[in-house]
């Protein structure tokens, strides 16, 4: 899948709720937000006029060219170049388990599909999967049934409900778990399918799941013993 990007704001927690609301303003309904704690040294801190303090991060989904469009109206409206203002930036995603969840994220963005992988080789890929609290376990089992190694969950909070009532045709609660799963490339889809049949949209866990490619890694030599 061609141009099409997670897009990750970091900002000062107090933020969350004016930033939430510009992106709204901007066409980006289907956002996730959960909580983080600053913990770079102190001279970084320094350098972006940032500091420890808790922290707002949220999730949303973009086009290149919405990207452009989001970024230039960040530097403008919210002066997110002024330093303690946060920052934000994009990962390309590589694939999404199914056109439901696409239109979903995308939220009527103009999209053209082209090939799955902007970056063909990587060895390993990361798996997002945004289900409704209490799932983890579920989708875990899922995941392993086809030899995922395991995975690191995050509590969130989900916004876009009209946006999964339209497209998925379902409702979702706003309180949600994120799981993090690291996996071979060559495993990717089989782990996405297991997933999305045992805990997709449908289920009481309603997850949706993507990738993102990993272009370099530390600290895998057991997974890949195990394999």
């Amino acid at each position: 899948m061609s141009e099409l990007f997670m897009m990750v704001t970091i900002i000062e927690r107090k933020h969350t709720r004016k930033f939430h609301t510009f992106y709204e303003e901007m066409g980006l309904p289907v956002s996730v937000v959960t909580l983080g704690m600053g913990t770079a040294a102190s001279e970084i801190l320094d350098y972006f006029g940032l500091d420890g303090s808790e922290k707002g991060v949220m999730f949303h989904f973009v086009t290149r060219e919405k990207w452009k469009e989001v970024k230039r109206q960040l530097q403008l409206k919210m002066k997110i170049d002024v330093p303690g203002i946060g920052i934000a930036f994009i990962v390309p995603i590589s694939s999404i388990g199914g056109k439901k969840t696409l239109n979903y994220l995308t939220a009527g963005q103009d999209f053209v599909k082209g090939e799955e992988s902007t970056l063909k080789d990587t060895k390993y890929e990361l798996l997002v999967v945004i289900a409704n609290q209490g799932y983890v376990e579920q989708i875990m089992d899922a995941a392993r049934k086809v030899q995922a190694a395991g995975g690191t969950a995050i509590h969130a909070k989900g916004t876009g409900g009209t946006q999964a009532e339209k497209f998925l045709g379902v409702t979702l609660v706003p309180e949600k778990e994120m799981v993090f799963i690291v996996a071979r490339t060559d495993t990717k889809n089989a782990i996405m399918k297991s997933i999305m049949d045992e805990a997709g949209v449908g289920t009481k866990a309603g997850a949706i799941v993507f990738s993102l490619p990993v272009t370099e890694t530390a600290g895998m030599r057991l997974m890949e013993d195990i394999e």
